[in-house]
């Protein structure tokens, strides 16, 4: 699920600008007392977490793409998140002085019957998770606590489970439903094969995040039986009971038809090769790599790895805008830190004449390549 929703509430803006100053100075005590002093004050938790910490972590993201604060202190930041979440949510309902009688009951109505089994009185258990490989699980953990704030029985997983160890614990645990999340579409075929398990087994999944599209195209691709751009959205999916999608596939084991032209698997099994090729390449394409540093060196690497694997989850999902849109938000990035853009548009004419023999490959690359006229130069707006 997204981290926040598309309407924050413009009354909490001085608790976002509160909780940025405290995580730029990384002082988790501040962080905390900016979300709980509003918490006190009668603003309820799943505003705090939706309007508040996930703007916030938006502006986190934001910030390091546009190379104004390091890996690490992103990681502190989140770090810090994770922890103010988690006393935020050992609270109960804490009414203000104002508003909070009316703020209390609002919590408490929540987790009323939109959270219970049809015709019974228990609520329904649903278990969250990121698929195979989802390192982002701050968007998974919000849907989480929204969850549990509306009277929901919550299993949280955390990130990276393999599918597994997923059916595992559903067969322990006797859900209701899934909801899976994913932030990167090189998830997608992770995504696929989770979603296909836990149908296997008989339980509705719900799918959200940015992995699936701007749309929730790739959900219907995968045969998810609901997707959900927020977690508000997902909160009330879940409560109203998942029905699957109209046009969804009837056999989402089925292999996708486009997948028989082998492209995606050919792809992924040169993975290295394609990279090591590529590096070598580029050093005598950009003259440049020649007073490249180690470091630099391995960071390019790296670009070139992601660009690979981005072409196999446009490949799998059989949508080149999946791939341009990395390619502009890649070019965006790399300007940020001072690329030439005829690095990134000579890797990609690179890995294009590798792929002489792939059609849909090359067309994926050749479409990336126009993508970069489209990159607003360094300054300006899109």
């Amino acid at each position: 699920m997204t981290t926040h929703t598309t309407t924050p509430s413009t009354g909490l803006a001085g608790t976002r600008e509160r909780l940025w100053a405290a995580l730029e100075a990384r002082d988790e005590a501040a962080a905390a007392a900016a979300v709980l002093d509003a918490h006190d004050a009668g603003t309820t938790a799943e505003d705090l977490l939706l309007d508040v910490i996930g703007p916030v972590q938006a502006r986190v993201g934001g910030e390091w793409a546009a190379g104004r604060i390091g890996v690490a202190q992103e990681h502190a930041a989140t770090a810090i998140q994770d922890r103010v979440i988690a006393a935020l949510a050992h609270r109960g309902p804490r009414p203000g002085p104002a508003t909070g009688a009316r703020a209390g009951a609002r919590e408490s109505a929540a987790a009323g019957p939109g959270a219970r089994r049809e015709g019974g009185t228990a609520p329904r258990r649903v278990t969250v998770a990121c698929v195979d490989g989802e390192w982002h699980a701050l968007p998974a953990r919000l849907l989480a606590e929204v969850l549990r704030g509306r009277g929901f029985l919550v299993d949280y997983l955390g990130a990276h489970v393999p599918t597994p160890h997923l059916i595992a614990h559903l067969h322990q645990t006797g859900a209701d439903a899934v909801a899976l999340s994913a932030s990167l579409p090189v998830r997608l075929p992770t995504a696929h094969a989770a979603v296909t398990a836990v149908q296997a087994i008989g339980l509705p999944v719900l799918v959200g995040g940015a992995a699936f599209g701007p749309d929730g195209r790739y959900a219907l691709l995968l045969g998810a039986d609901g997707w959900a751009p927020d977690a508000r959205a997902a909160a009330s999916l879940l409560a109203g009971g998942l029905r699957r999608p109209e046009g969804a596939p009837q056999d989402p084991a089925r292999e996708l038809p486009h997948l028989a032209d082998q492209e995606y698997t050919l792809v992924t099994r040169s993975r290295t090769q394609l990279i090591r090729h590529v590096l070598t390449a580029l050093e005598a394409a950009v003259p440049a790599m020649a007073s490249y540093t180690g470091r630099q060196r391995e960071r390019t690497a790296e670009d070139i790895a992601h660009i690979v694997d981005f072409l196999a989850a446009s490949l799998y999902a059989d949508d080149a805008e999946l791939f341009t849109r990395f390619v502009t938000w890649t070019a965006g990035i790399l300007r940020a830190r001072g690329v030439p853009d005829a690095a990134l548009a000579a890797a990609l004419d690179l890995l294009a004449d590798a792929q002489y023999d792939f059609p849909r490959a090359r067309a994926h690359l050749v479409a990336g390549r126009r993508s970069l006229t489209r990159v607003p130069a360094p300054g300006r707006r899109a």
